[in-house]
């Protein structure tokens, strides 16, 4: 099936344009390229709900820090759009750095508090990575004007950035955030996880792993702090350094409050060879007898 690639913002609008003249509704889904089954599966769903679905392809040059891995990101649009088609998309958005980022640019958007943790703490990546992010995707959204967009929950913190940002921009557009697709043995896919030889791809998947340790230890009563040290055991056992090993309030990445019914995310993040990899899984806080002592839920990841 051949897919239709678009290269320009008033070819992207011509489209869409012309799509919900029709009385299709509109469906966008984000990505870098180097797509897997996780990015697919955000396709398919786009396509079981919507009339016209887009898939952008733009490897963001903003969200790259100095010595990443901008450069050598896996890229494969013909192979990408193949599989695009295959899943469901009706059109392919893959626009030249100049068209997204012209000489001149000087806007940024930047979604404050939630940017300050995990990988966006000043010693990892920087409150920078993440308005490269928002930035990139409020003109994507602004540029495709879609009904819906989805994510995918492996990029937890993302997802959490843009559901704010589109909030607090008042931005028309439904954000959907989908389980994180797996391997056979839980490492969550990613297109870096190419970077991975026999070796590191063993090792890496005991991401996974530490995380079902620490959902184990807070079933069990842990605390926070046992609970990241559940996860960080696993992963040094592994010879894998954790980059962190987080428990936060999943709405506002906030300190936990272990109150009843209170959603939790527990994110990690580790180098493993070349790849930097990061991994989360969803839990909610039932009754419980005692601050920090209750059993958890898994609700999701």
């Amino acid at each position: 099936m051949h897919l239709r690639t678009v290269r320009t913002v008033a070819a992207l609008r011509a489209a869409v344009s012309a799509a919900r003249r029709a009385g299709r509704t509109i469906a966008l889904v984000p990505t870098m390229g180097s797509l897997h089954e996780g990015h697919l599966s955000l396709v398919r769903a786009a396509r079981a709900e919507s009339g016209f679905v887009v898939v952008s392809i733009f490897v963001n040059p903003t969200q790259f820090g100095p010595g990443e891995d901008f450069e050598r990101y896996p890229r494969d649009e013909r192979r990408d759009a193949e599989l695009a088609a295959a899943a469901g998309a009706d059109l392919l958005f893959a626009p030249p750095v100049a068209e997204v980022f012209p000489p001149g640019f000087a806007t940024s958007v930047e979604v404050a508090g939630l940017t300050d943790v995990l990988c966006g703490a000043p010693d990892r990546r920087g409150r920078g990575h993440f308005t490269g992010v928002a930035t990139v995707v409020a003109k994507l959204l602004n540029m495709c004007a879609p009904d819906v967009a989805f994510f995918g929950q492996k990029d937890y913190q993302q997802s959490v950035v843009i559901r704010r940002l589109v909030r607090d921009l008042d931005l028309p557009v439904r954000i959907e955030v989908l389980p994180t697709m797996r391997e056979p043995d839980g490492l969550a896919l990613s297109s870096r996880n190419t970077y991975l030889d026999a070796g590191e791809r063993k090792q890496a998947a005991a991401l996974n792993r530490a995380l079902d340790a620490a959902v184990q230890a807070l079933r069990d009563g842990a605390g926070r702090e046992e609970v990241r040290e559940a996860a960080t055991g696993v992963l040094r056992a592994a010879g894998i350094e954790p980059e962190y090993a987080e428990l936060l309030r999943a709405d506002d990445l906030g300190a936990p409050r272990w109150e009843p019914g209170e959603r939790l995310v527990l994110a990690v993040a580790a180098q493993v060879g070349r790849a930097r990899l990061i991994d989360n899984k969803l839990m909610e806080v039932p009754a419980t007898s005692g601050r920090g002592t209750g059993r958890a839920a898994l609700v999701g990841g």
